[in-house]
């Protein structure tokens, strides 16, 4: 997994920060999408994780939630039967 992490990021930092400066006619531009992915691909990433995220707490706090309330109405059963 670093060895794939090293990977992107050598061609993510060669695609943002050097190809700017390399002429257009260089056969070198056929190897990178155009450069407004450089900013969608990253947000579109950050915007799936907080999604992820967010989607994991919901679930967390709904169960959370539930079984209070289940708890909750135990205790109301055990104090009518006394």
């Amino acid at each position: 997994m670093i060895i794939i992490a090293t990977v992107v990021f050598a061609y993510y930092t060669v695609w943002t920060l050097f190809m700017p400066f390399v002429d257009e006619n260089i056969e070198l531009h056929n190897f990178f999408p155009p450069r407004v992915w450089a900013i969608r691909i990253p947000m579109m990433i950050i915007l799936f994780g907080i999604a992820v995220v967010g989607s994991f707490l919901s679930m967390v706090m709904i169960k959370s939630s539930q079984k209070k309330r289940a708890k909750l109405a135990a205790q109301q059963q055990g104090k009518k039967k006394a």
